[in-house]
């Protein structure tokens, strides 16, 4: 995936690569954000990352698989610290943004393999329950995939 902080027009605040795919990594959440027929839709989801791509998982018909289904391009974004500072009113923080393309998984192996991701980040602890879960549900639980064309990371921390 490229990094690529050409645009931010505050080049002070800059994120380093290594920090932007560890935020990308590590993050608690994401916000999803994309073009519907409607106008827009964002949603906070949970995901995973392999390589170049990140993962979510759905429910098999709804909002998001519409807005892609629309237009696959999207826009993701995590924040890590953040702490408001009122008496000097702003807001510390740091941020990465994935901009890419959005896909319906249809691969059951791909798929899986997401599930397995997701379950390893949120509940390592409870991995093989987290592997009978997939099992149980795997034919109704829908898998989009996010291949990252380019990452941005911006920050405030002083």
């Amino acid at each position: 995936m490229r990094y690529d902080n050409g645009a931010v027009r505050r080049q002070d605040r800059l994120l380093s690569e290594e920090r932007a795919v560890e935020l990308l990594l590590s993050g608690e959440y994401g916000f999803l954000a994309m073009a519907s027929a409607e106008g827009g839709y964002g949603v906070p989801i949970n995901y995973a990352v392999k390589g170049d791509t990140i993962y979510m998982h759905c429910a098999p018909e709804g909002a998001k698989l519409r807005a892609i289904a629309n237009d696959e391009r999207v826009m993701f974004c995590v924040v890590g610290q953040k702490r408001i500072v009122p008496a000097e009113f702003t807001t510390m923080y740091e941020s990465v943004m994935a901009q890419g393309s959005a896909r319906l998984v249809d691969s059951e192996a791909e798929r899986r393999e997401a599930l397995r991701l997701i379950v390893e980040k949120y509940a390592p602890e409870h991995c093989k329950e987290g592997m009978a879960a997939i099992e149980r549900s795997i034919s109704r639980t829908a898998v989009i995939a996010i291949d990252v064309h380019c990452l941005t990371g911006k920050q405030k921390l002083r």
